[in-house]
């Protein structure tokens, strides 16, 4: 009977140490999990840094959704490009007409009061389209455009300018962000009067940063606080900026500034935000489609993303292949003529987010080679040729990609 019992005693004490080891063990990886850094109550959200493109957050990113009146920015672009290219000027004055000042009388909809026969310059539609979401503005500077003149001619236009910023699978029925029966006679015909354009967040933080980067007067527009509109000679219209992250504005983040972009709302689409500002240096562009709660939420989730990525994170460049590894300079060739391998080189010098304090060279860099074999490349080989990337693995952020090119050539191995 004492040896039974001893037995269970024995039994139980071990069974004990191995609970408390697995315990332990699960406590241990609960604290080093690599989790997502942050969390954005809507229904899809995009983050980058737009110089180098590192994704520092994604949900949903890449499914389409109604986007609003954040669909402004793409309009803006078209309008910018062709003031550019002299097809517009921005003290050319655009006559309002019935139609038009119509829209703009609708409360239903964001507007700055036009008044039909009257004329209002480039610019002042341009402030009012931006800074208050003013629909018959937009509407009345689309149709302006003389190879345009209707909301399917503008549409294609919007659709050539977000090719260039690289995004292609989207829907586009009109340059306001309604749904396309609110066009009233500048709806499109044969199409669903609720149809609404449908684009993913990703597509607008590539749109957002082809806009910012190749039309820097953007930013002087939309970080604008305040600016007049003159209704009539004897009107004044005072246009407040309803983006709420503006510097000295309520939700405006304590270190970097905020110097854009967009909100938008409508029942579908909920309500949306895309803002802009510098951070350590560093451009950041922030998307959330459909975010939950009111416009406060939504300014206060914004605010808390950009004071958080502050304070955890930090930028770090890397120079050359070595600031990561001195195993990754060099990668292996098969059926290389006199050498089996040849040096890798970053395609271009970059930046990286990383938590702060935490090394390059802890961030697990594995080299991904193009092709079938991601470990070799296959002669012939030419000097600068981009063959792959180097992947790191940043705690809280997704994997971030650095191109990676050949710093010499490697003739093919004749066959005989």
């Amino acid at each position: 009977m004492k040896k039974v019992k001893s037995f269970f005693a024995k039994l139980l004490l071990i069974t004990a140490i191995i609970s408390i080891c697995l315990n332990g063990l699960g406590m241990f990886a609960k604290v080093h999990a690599d989790t997502t850094a942050f969390q954005m109550d809507a229904r899809a959200a995009y983050a980058i840094d737009a110089e180098s493109g590192q994704v520092l957050y994604q949900k949903n990113a890449t499914k389409r959704y109604p986007i609003a009146s954040v669909i402004k920015i793409l309009t803006l672009g078209v309008i910018l490009q062709d003031i550019r290219n002299h097809h517009l000027k921005w003290d050319q004055k655009i006559k309002i007409t019935p139609a038009v000042a119509k829209m703009a009388d609708d409360w239903h909809f964001s507007n700055v009061p036009l008044m039909n026969g009257e004329e209002y310059t480039v610019r002042q539609l341009v402030d009012s389209m931006m800074l208050v979401s003013a629909d018959g503005s937009t509407e009345a500077l689309a149709l302006a455009l003389a190879d345009a003149g209707s909301t399917a001619a503008f549409n294609k236009k919007m659709m050539a300018f977000a090719k260039k910023a690289g995004v292609t699978d989207i829907k586009i029925y009109n340059m306001i962000g309604l749904p396309n029966g609110d066009l009233g006679e500048h709806k499109l015909k044969g199409v669903d009067k609720d149809a609404e354009n449908l684009l993913s967040a990703k597509d607008v933080a590539l749109i957002s940063k082809y806009l910012v980067e190749n039309y820097p007067e953007t930013l002087d527009i939309t970080k604008q606080k305040f600016a007049n509109f003159d209704v009539t000679k004897d009107q004044q219209y005072l246009m407040t900026n309803v983006n709420a992250l503006l510097p000295q504005n309520g939700f405006a983040p304590k270190d970097g500034e905020i110097d854009g972009l967009k909100t938008g709302n409508t029942d579908r689409a909920g309500k949306c935000i895309v803002s802009t500002g510098t951070f350590a240096g560093r451009r950041i562009i922030l998307v959330a489609l459909h975010t939950k709660g009111e416009w406060n939420d939504q300014s206060k989730m914004q605010q808390d993303f950009y004071n958080k990525l502050i304070d955890e994170y930090q930028p770090v460049e890397i120079k050359e292949v070595s600031d990561l590894s001195a195993k990754l300079t060099s990668v292996k060739v098969k059926n290389g003529k006199n050498k089996n391998k040849t040096n890798i080189k970053l395609t271009k010098e970059s930046t990286v987010w990383l938590p702060k304090n935490m090394k390059l060279q802890a961030t697990k860099p594995t080299l991904l080679v193009q092709g079938d074999d991601q470990k070799q490349l296959t002669a012939p080989v030419k000097k600068n040729q981009q063959v792959g990337s180097i992947r790191l693995h940043i705690p809280g952020l997704p994997d971030f990609n650095i191109p990676v090119s050949t710093s010499q050539s490697v003739a093919e191995k004749p066959m005989f």
